[in-house]
């Protein structure tokens, strides 16, 4: 009989291991990374296409490009591909992404047959027509005027600004007349160039049988082009912050926004790893140490949070909060005072245990089920980075000492290193 009296008792997570893909091929050389879970009468199929900032010629061509592809197509209207893919209980998810454009499919096994041809319908012959392009103007630049009311939105934007420089891909702000100078021509240059088989991954997952694959390689592989142009190379022009405050005015801001960050890297550096743990202790769960010193110490705010981005090709790591004014000068100081404990004094054996748990469960959360799992396996796909990789990263939460993770603090969070903006 079960004793609710007792709590339960706590298991360490003892293996973890990322599930392999089959590796299939369409009939026009589109790879397709197959997770087959039967028994599962779902299917989940994902178009991912690497087509974004870094290979526009023109500011949002990427953006406007993923967002109005599934507007109409050469057949049928918006409103058509959206009632049709509805009747059939199915879902067309456009995630939005700095380095690549996907496209998700949900569906019930049963109604793939009806609902994968105009998957590939959206994907081969979108029309882009001008009346939803001018939509898309409007409401994109109403939605980036009530964005730009928001401390926390503006803050966002200046220190990836800073960060990055304000020309490079990933540092860029876009504004109202990037939007009104959108062309349909530039988003048809822009289909034409990116959205080609050899710039295509596929992935499925679900119940994903014979006759499924057939169907995909019927609708998806006949399609021919030619290769993708070359790939754009990006210098890194942003100034050395050297611990440089800038505060931007947003009249009628309540609070001050805060954002301190600094330049870091992709998943390939061999500290990211290591990033990772000290990330989390530092800011990326509730038990951590902006956490429990900022919110549940002082009272200095509801929410704060340190995050570390990694692109295909760069990263950054940055510190976010929103405090009163008069709580701003010491918010900072009490932010910068916890980096320095961390590159002072070892991390007590204890609270490293519970960071390394932590970190165990959410990678176990991600590959609970085919559709957390295919976002798992896509993700090290989609970023060049094999399944060993993934053991890696599960054998350096589980192994890192309190004096490498000093190390690393002393390396990535010294105060000369970061930006810090205030928008009040």
């Amino acid at each position: 009989m079960l004793n609710r009296k007792a709590a339960p008792l706590i298991h360490e997570v003892s293996h973890l291991s990322l599930p392999r893909p089959e590796l299939v091929h369409l009939d026009n050389g589109i790879p397709v990374y197959v997770l087959d879970y039967p028994g599962q009468e779902i299917v989940k199929l994902e178009a991912v296409f690497r087509a974004g900032r870094p290979e526009e010629d023109k500011r949002l061509a990427s953006r406007a490009t993923s967002r109005l592809l599934r507007d109409g197509t050469l057949q049928k209207s918006g409103a058509a591909l959206a009632e049709h893919l509805d009747y059939y209980g199915a879902s067309l998810n456009v995630p939005t992404n700095l380095d690549t454009s996907s496209f998700i499919l949900f569906s019930v096994k049963k109604y793939a047959a009806e609902v994968i041809p105009t998957f590939a319908e959206i994907l081969l012959q979108p029309s882009f027509p001008e009346d939803e392009l001018e939509i898309f103007r409007r409401t994109s630049i109403q939605e980036l005027l009530v964005e730009l009311e928001k401390g926390e939105t503006v803050a966002y934007r200046k220190v990836t600004e800073l960060i990055f420089g304000e020309q490079h891909p990933y540092g860029y702000n876009s504004m109202p007349e990037d939007y009104q100078a959108i062309q349909r021509a530039d988003i048809l240059d822009f289909y034409q160039k990116w959205y080609t088989p050899q710039n295509c991954l596929l992935f499925a997952s679900g119940r994903i049988d014979k006759p499924t694959l057939d169907l995909i390689n019927r609708e998806l592989g006949q399609h021919k082009a030619s290769a993708p142009p070359a790939r754009k190379t990006f210098q890194h022009f942003a100034a050395h912050p050297n611990g440089q405050k800038v505060r931007v005015a947003l009249p009628g801001n309540l609070q001050t926004a805060i954002k301190i960050g600094r330049r870091l890297f992709d998943r390939h550096h061999p500290d990211f790893n290591g990033i990772v743990v000290l990330n989390t202790l530092l800011g990326g769960y509730f038990g951590s140490r902006l956490m429990t010193n900022i919110r549940e110490k002082k009272g200095f705010t509801y929410n704060i949070y340190s995050t570390a981005d990694a692109y295909l090709s760069d990263g950054c790591l940055y510190i976010a909060t929103e405090v009163s004014p008069d709580k701003t000068a010491s918010a900072i100081r009490a932010i910068f005072s916890e980096m320095k404990k961390l590159r002072e004094k070892p991390v007590p054996e204890e609270e490293l245990s519970m960071v390394r748990n932590y970190i165990l469960g959410m990678l176990l959360n991600g590959l609970d089920g085919p559709l957390n799992s295919s976002d798992m396996v896509r993700n090290q796909i989609v970023e060049n980075q094999s399944p060993e990789k993934f053991e890696l990263l599960v054998q350096k939460v589980r192994s890192i000492s309190a004096n490498e993770l000093q190390d690393l603090a002393q390396r990535y969070l010294q105060e000369r290193d970061f930006w810090t903006v205030i928008v009040e």
